[in-house]
């Protein structure tokens, strides 16, 4: 099973009418875009084509703070089948919306990129995304099922179980983020297994960044193909982009939904072939959620020519960096901002923080550190837990170390920007 987009002429006119349509439903019943659009002088009308994107406003993920909870949706509550979340620069989630064509739309295009990554009816499939409100759990799990193989709803953790379940039921293919791959492989052979003998076949991996030296580590400590997904929640969740298992040199994107282009983050024009850019997006095929020109701020490049697989889609590189400071520990995104907004809260603690990020072994670890005001005379211990379960909260992540120190422990920075992250990962 592999539904492959159309060749080029059709893509191109289905490309065009789903356009055309998606412009006119997003203005008739979306307010935000209605207004957006009448203030840049654009009328659905105007819009013939994919030629014409361009002329279209930007949408930012600022846009999903504005319009908190469901300013952005198309159609009425009664419609909507199922929502999920993500994380969002204000510690409010951005809120998803599917309709059942929806869920549809979500399932063909995962199973068509999981048939793309060497994934076969049949197959069973151990998905070790987390599930509930991140898209990469069930956004996964629907597909394998529609695509005709066995899924294990394994979620993410329980590290020792995870490998007993793949070898007691012979997983042909696993879902995770990459390092988690390598953790894996670090714990099987702590239970006396060689990692390269496990069953599994094929490493679909996504939600942080990755390079090459990433990939060889995986493949080489796994034994399997390892084979790179891109998704965001606010296009779809997983299913966007896939490398394919035949060449894995860029990742597919499934154009006949997702329009993409990459521009100058400054000036918002188009780069040239193969320079790098952000990318944008927009959805041609989202009824609950329609998306015009997403800045999705993630940095990438078109990857020139066909690629030898046959499929008839553009490619993006690996996602490089962000043009905003949004940072990717084990697979949740995190905002500076977020954990400045909780350092805030509290009285006790100075408007002072610092994050630091390292790799212990293959798993991301972030510290952070504080102050606490001169006036706060209270227990030290009972405030870092404080703080420690309220960052947890608000950023769906705890963090590995919190310390609330001596005040002026921080360095102050007297000319140009504060340095709030320092990544020590590379």
């Amino acid at each position: 099973m592999d539904p492959s987009p159309p060749d080029a002429d059709d893509l191109r006119a289905r490309q065009d009418e789903r356009l055309v349509h998606t412009v006119e439903h997003a203005y008739a019943n979306v307010p935000y875009y209605r207004d957006r659009l009448d203030d840049h002088g654009i009328a659905p009308g105007d819009i013939d084509g994919v030629e014409d994107v361009g002329r279209l406003p930007f949408t930012t993920a600022a846009a999903f703070a504005e319009q908190y909870p469901k300013g952005l949706f198309a159609v009425e509550d009664a419609a909507v089948r199922r929502i999920h979340a993500s994380s969002g620069t204000t510690g409010k989630p951005k809120i998803i919306g599917y309709t059942d064509r929806d869920l549809d739309v979500w399932k063909e295009v995962m199973s068509r990129g999981l048939s793309a990554a060497g994934v076969e009816p049949g197959d069973t499939f151990q998905n070790m995304a987390g599930y509930g409100l991140f898209t990469g759990g069930l956004g996964v799990h629907d597909a394998v099922e529609h695509l005709g193989a066995t899924i294990v709803p394994t979620g993410a953790g329980q590290t020792q179980r995870q490998i007993e379940l793949m070898l007691d039921l012979e997983t042909d293919a696993i879902h995770c983020i990459p390092s988690y791959g390598l953790y894996l492989a670090e714990t099987a052979e702590e239970l006396g297994h060689d990692p390269a003998d496990l069953p599994v076949e094929t490493v679909v991996y996504g939600g942080e960044a990755s390079t090459e030296p990433m990939r060889e580590a995986l493949e080489s400590r796994l034994g399997a193909t390892a084979v790179d997904n891109y998704g965001l929640s606010e296009i779809i969740g997983p299913g966007v982009a896939i490398e394919c298992a035949e060449a894995q040199d860029g990742l597919h994107v499934w154009e006949d939904h997702f329009y993409p282009e990459i521009v100058d983050p400054d000036t918002g024009e188009p780069v040239p072939e193969g320079e790098e850019g952000e990318l944008v997006l927009t959805t041609l095929t989202k009824e609950a959620l329609p998306m015009l020109r997403y800045r999705t701020g993630d940095v990438t490049s078109f990857v020139p020519g066909e690629c030898t697989c046959g499929r008839g889609v553009r490619r993006i590189d690996n996602i490089t960096g962000r043009t905003d400071g949004r940072l990717t520990v084990r697979g949740v995104n995190v905002y500076p901002s977020e954990i400045e907004d909780v350092v805030l809260e509290f009285e006790e603690v100075a408007p002072y923080y610092r994050i630091d990020l390292r790799r212990d072994g293959t798993l991301d670890t972030m510290a952070i550190t504080v102050e606490r005001t001169r006036d706060f005379d209270g227990d030290v211990g009972e405030l870092e837990a404080r703080l420690t379960e309220r960052l947890a909260n608000v950023l769906a992540l705890t963090p590995d170390d919190l310390t609330v120190a001596e005040p002026e422990t921080i360095e102050r920075t007297e000319v140009g920007k504060a340095q709030r992250v320092y990544d020590h990962r590379d």
